[in-house]
């Protein structure tokens, strides 16, 4: 497979997680009709934390990967999600939903680990951060696309179809990866031993470059995964302004997207480690400004402003992440597959119950969030630039 085909396919399997969730956002209205929820109910916030939370079995994946190749975990992660995906879509109540959306989250685990896990085996340093923004670049349209095409299955079917819809394009990737190739030889795997396990664990989160970067893109992702989950209610109860919200969440998608390509262009010019540094530099400097208009003028803060400020921060946040993880996994080499699981599993397990935390306080206005996203910018700031192997 040749290097473009394969950032495609790269691609098209991360965008099972983004899909498995941004389609539905636009639903959640009708979903709560459905299920006989009050308009202003939270409880639609936890379909897309339930998901995330099923992000802890890329431990498991992990190992799995290490030890018996990067595909034979790719294809049990395949109908884990399909099979997830169609369970949530005729799910009598919101508790087996939960349950489903659970199963379907850890199969986009598997699927996300070892794609993180085959990029990492190809590539190292900056080429894989360069590699990695690449990939996110096609990502990162998902957000853009998906709200409409949601609104536009709604106009001719059922939420049901719309939860159909992850699930039947994952059935078209997973045909495409059977093209794909082993990346990792039989000799360079891990023996199946819990001494072995135990040993490689302690390697990975003993290692401070690993831990740093990671803590760093962890705490990123809390922001990231309380708007995600709370964007719908953010839009059309705090701001009254239902009929914006696709449009408002493809624009920040948008963004989201060209920094993410601009990142690929920013790394290869000057290195992972120095962009990591400018880009938390200005995220700090958005998020102190909006806390202090949010103080100022009150909460909420004015829409625009707000959104402005937001969608800057969130595009700052996912060219940030390629760049992190690449030096989180730089130095692991033939423990990527670990690695990996143990980024994936704290990225997206702890990140997204930190952000439902942060979505509970959200009640009548967006200051939670406004407060979260300085603090995580002062905490990111103070573990970049501590790491003296950083060039300044």
């Amino acid at each position: 497979m040749k290097t473009a085909e394969f950032i495609a396919l790269s691609a098209s399997t991360m965008m099972l997680t983004a899909l498995g969730i941004d389609i539905m956002l636009p639903a959640f209205g009708e979903l709560r009709e459905h299920f006989g929820l009050a308009p202003e109910s939270t409880a639609t916030a936890q379909i897309i934390v339930f998901f995330f939370m099923g992000q802890v079995a890329q431990i498991i994946f992990g190992v799995l990967s290490d030890r018996f190749g990067r595909l034979a975990i790719l294809r049990i992660g395949f109908p884990l999600y399909i099979a997830g995906g169609l369970a949530a879509a005729f799910a009598p109540t919101l508790a087996l939903m939960y349950m489903a959306r659970f199963v379907a989250g850890m199969g986009a685990s598997a699927v996300f680990m070892t794609t993180i896990a085959g990029v990492r085996d190809r590539f190292v340093g900056d080429r894989m951060a360069h590699t990695m923004s690449l990939i996110l670049t096609i990502f990162l349209f998902t957000p853009i696309f998906a709200p409409f095409l949601g609104i536009a299955i709604m106009s001719v079917a059922s939420w049901q179809m719309v939860f159909l819809t992850p699930p039947l394009f994952a059935v078209v990737v997973f045909l495409w990866s059977f093209r794909l190739e082993e990346s990792l030889p039989p000799e360079r795997r891990t023996p199946l031993a819990w001494t072995t396990i135990r040993k490689n664990v302690w390697a990975v989160v003993g290692n401070r470059v690993f831990l740093r970067y990671m803590a760093t893109t962890t705490i990123l992702f809390a922001a990231l995964s309380s708007y995600v989950a709370s964007s719908e209610r953010i839009i059309g109860e705090i701001y009254g302004k239902p009929e914006l919200f696709a449009w408002i969440f493809a624009g920040i998608g948008l963004l989201m997207s060209l920094c993410a390509f601009t990142n690929s262009r920013l790394s290869s010019r000057y290195g992972a480690r120095r962009t990591v540094k400018g880009l938390l530099v200005v995220y700090t400097i958005v998020g102190s400004l909006l806390l202090i208009v949010t103080v100022v003028a009150g909460d909420p803060p004015d829409m625009l402003v707000f959104f402005i400020a937001l969608a800057i921060m969130l595009a700052i946040n996912l060219a940030v992440e390629p760049n992190s993880s690449a030096l989180a996994l730089e130095p692991m080499g033939e423990m990527a597959g670990m690695a990996a699981s143990v980024y994936g599993t704290l990225f997206f397990f702890v990140g997204s119950s930190l952000g439902a935390l942060i979505s509970h306080f959200m009640v009548h206005g967006v200051f939670p969030l406004v407060i979260s996203f300085f603090a995580i910018g002062v905490v990111t700031l103070v573990l970049v630039f501590t790491d003296r192997r950083v060039v300044a």
